[in-house]
């Protein structure tokens, strides 16, 4: 009895996703899980989104926000959910970086998604708040001050780029830093904000209104080239000496369960390409300092592959396993 039930059940297997990919799609709300707190980088990105993207589906987008674990609970929740094309995962570099510096493998990075977007790359900025006297506004000055001091940085998440390039600044200007891991980057950016820490890696498009008001004052960016919005008047970390480390970007983009069937796939991957082609959306990604440009999943899947191989080697280099605690 018990072998008849289940080879009825992989014979209806084939079947079920069948009548599935023949079923009109949407007809019901895409969600779309944020890896991140509401606020952060990830969730502006994603409802910025949000509106675009009900046009180019012809149904309803909904914003869903699991923070924690450095994005790794909105990713397992993703792998482990039907793979209908009704459940979608906004991560950042995270994705791939939290599972190796944690050492724990709740989900496959690669083999457990479908690739459908990248949105695009980016660098981080090293900025402080009131924690750190307002004269020091480089980070040779930074550095001056803070060496033979206890200082602490904060990170949006243990495993991070954020959290890679604290330690990696900690190391190259010999300071003795605490790593502080947040739940994403809005409350990360809040605590910067009341002088809970010292400094920290942010994005810009998370800060530059801050930035503007002066609340908060980067020093130095990520990344092989300046970041636009700051290019007038702050560095890379690779034109102050720094080592070729601080060269690496990250990126924001857009998966789903593995095993979605390739008409509802199509579907999700084509209404992403024509969002993510159209100038003026393309101009307002940019306008977050995101190094956009269009390129399909198969490619955005190798490049992810390269992004975990790289950070297997940071990881190593800066002992990040150690210090997540």
């Amino acid at each position: 009895m018990q072998r008849r039930a289940f080879t009825a059940c992989l014979l209806a297997a084939p079947l079920a996703r069948a009548a599935l990919a023949q079923a009109p799609f949407p007809n019901r709300p895409v969600r779309i899980v944020v890896a991140f707190p509401a606020g952060g980088g990830t969730d502006i990105i994603a409802r910025m989104l949000q509106d675009p993207l009900q046009a180019a589906l012809g149904g309803t987008v909904i914003i869903e926000n699991r923070s924690g674990s450095s994005g790794m609970i909105a990713a397992e929740h993703i792998a482990r959910s039907a793979p209908d094309g009704y459940s979608l995962l906004m991560n950042i570099t995270t994705h791939v970086q939290a599972p190796v510096v944690l050492r724990r493998f709740p989900y496959e990075p690669i083999k457990d998604f479908s690739f459908i977007a990248r949105v695009g790359t980016g660098a981080i900025t090293f900025m402080i708040g009131p924690a750190v006297p307002a004269s020091v506004t480089t980070l040779a000055e930074f550095v001056a001050w803070g060496r033979g001091r206890p200082l602490s940085f904060g990170n949006f998440g243990s495993g991070s780029t954020s959290h890679a390039f604290g330690a990696l600044l900690a190391q190259e200007a010999r300071l003795d830093a605490t790593q502080v891991a947040y739940r994403g980057e809005a409350p990360m950016l809040q605590d910067n904000l009341g002088g809970q820490f010292h400094g920290g890696f942010h994005s810009t498009a998370v800060t530059n209104d801050m930035i503007a008001a002066g609340r908060i004052r980067p020093l130095a960016t990520g990344g092989p080239v300046r970041t636009p919005s700051l290019a007038d008047r702050i560095p890379t970390f690779l034109e102050l000496g720094f080592s070729q480390r601080f060269g690496f970007v990250g990126f924001t983009g857009v998966m789903a369960p593995a095993g979605i069937p390739q008409p509802i796939l199509d579907r999700i991957v084509g209404a992403f390409r024509r969002v993510l082609s159209d100038p003026a959306m393309d101009a307002r990604l940019r306008a977050l300092d995101l190094i956009t440009g269009w390129i399909e999943p198969a490619e955005f899947r190798s490049f992810t592959e390269g992004i975990m191989r790289q950070w297997v080697e940071m990881a190593d280099q800066l002992d990040l396993y150690q210090s997540t605690g």
